[in-house]
């Protein structure tokens, strides 16, 4: 076997943890989990961000722009989050960013990429329910994806998640 191969088949071992970055504030919640249950098994973290399409889109060159801001607040925000998985697992995560629709580009994402063994979603803590994304996914897709899904309650503190992971 080559170096290649040997190292092909060693990424496709190793549990990667598929977390969705946004700016929620359950976002926390699934990102410690994430990182310290595969820094607990040897695993690796990926981090998806989509970029969703503006509703604006009279002219062709503000659309750009906006696209292009859009593309950047993606990249700082993947800095920064990639900086603190790597501090909580001392590995650089897999860093996606797609432009679309969250719920089909996860899903695509899912299908594309072999490599990932779980995804893990924080749910929110108001009254209106634990988020779109985790309401979709749970209630429509859950049986139709290949891989397992955890959902993170957003209301467990730090020291509740270390104590689980």
């Amino acid at each position: 076997m080559t170096e290649e191969e040997q190292s092909t088949t060693q990424e496709q071992k190793e549990f990667t943890f598929l977390c969705v970055v946004d700016d929620s504030e359950e976002l926390s919640q699934a990102l410690r989990f994430s990182c310290a249950r595969a820094k607990r098994v040897g695993g690796r973290v990926s981090l998806l961000y989509v970029i969703e399409p503006a509703e604006f889109q009279h002219w062709a060159s503000v659309g750009d722009l906006m696209r292009e801001e859009r593309r950047a607040e993606a990249e700082e925000m993947l800095k920064i989050v990639s900086s603190v998985v790597q501090k909580r697992t001392g590995k650089m995560p897999l860093v996606f960013i797609r432009e679309g629709v969250m719920s089909e580009q996860l899903i695509e994402l899912i299908e594309e990429e072999k490599g990932i063994s779980l995804l893990v979603l924080g749910a929110a803590t108001g009254a209106e329910g634990p988020g779109p994304l985790v309401s979709y996914l749970v209630q429509k897709m859950a049986g139709r994806l290949r891989i397992p899904i955890t959902v993170v309650p957003g209301s467990l503190s730090d020291e509740e998640i270390d104590s689980i992971t």
